[in-house]
């Protein structure tokens, strides 16, 4: 399945994607290491690589996550990914999503156009209720980012997340199905 942005498009990862994931991995480690729970080396090998896209098609059969590569339309580069996971059914219908952007492409509106592909998708294909997002006090443009497409700060989760080692307090954002 491909989503069509006007800069951007979104796809499901594949296993063609794993050296492409690789690299973007690498040279972006210390730029996601700030953002991120602390990964161990084999994070950044051919097989992990491997490893997470055959989990990410084993997440999606059973309607648990939905991975996609962002890619630059002019020239198909994989520079990003979006992710829709922790899918609730039931009397939930919500999910988290989250993402990531290649450090040299920030400030051009590719995670806004991203988010908001997997947003539509969400709500339209999925037929979700809510979508979650969990970001850093100090990640002030991730949080532009979501309310440029309509989520809305809830409140602070504190100590959420173990990011390099420390408990971090996250901003709460959420967008609803009828409010998009």
């Amino acid at each position: 399945m491909v989503l069509k942005g006007n800069k951007i498009y979104i796809r499901f990862f594949e296993d063609k994607d794993a050296e492409s994931l690789l690299d973007l991995h690498v040279r972006n480690r210390e730029l996601f290491q700030r953002y991120s729970p602390t990964f161990n080396d084999d994070y950044y090998t051919l097989d992990s690589k491997r490893k997470f896209i055959k989990g990410s098609i084993n997440q999606r059969e059973q309607d648990k996550g939905y991975s996609f590569g962002i890619f630059l339309r002019e020239n198909d580069k994989l520079i990003g990914d979006v992710s829709l996971f922790n899918i609730l059914r039931g009397a939930l219908q919500k999910c988290l999503i989250g993402y990531s952007l290649d450090g040299q492409y920030n400030g051009r509106g590719y995670t806004t156009e991203a988010v908001s592909l997997a947003v539509n998708f969400a709500f339209n294909e999925l037929k979700l209720h809510r979508i979650e997002a969990g970001v850093m006090l100090n990640n002030i443009g991730s949080m532009r980012v979501l309310e440029k497409v309509g989520f809305h700060k809830e409140g602070i989760e504190q100590k959420g997340v173990k990011i390099n080692g420390q408990w971090e307090d996250h901003q709460i954002l959420a967008i609803i199905s009828d409010e998009h």
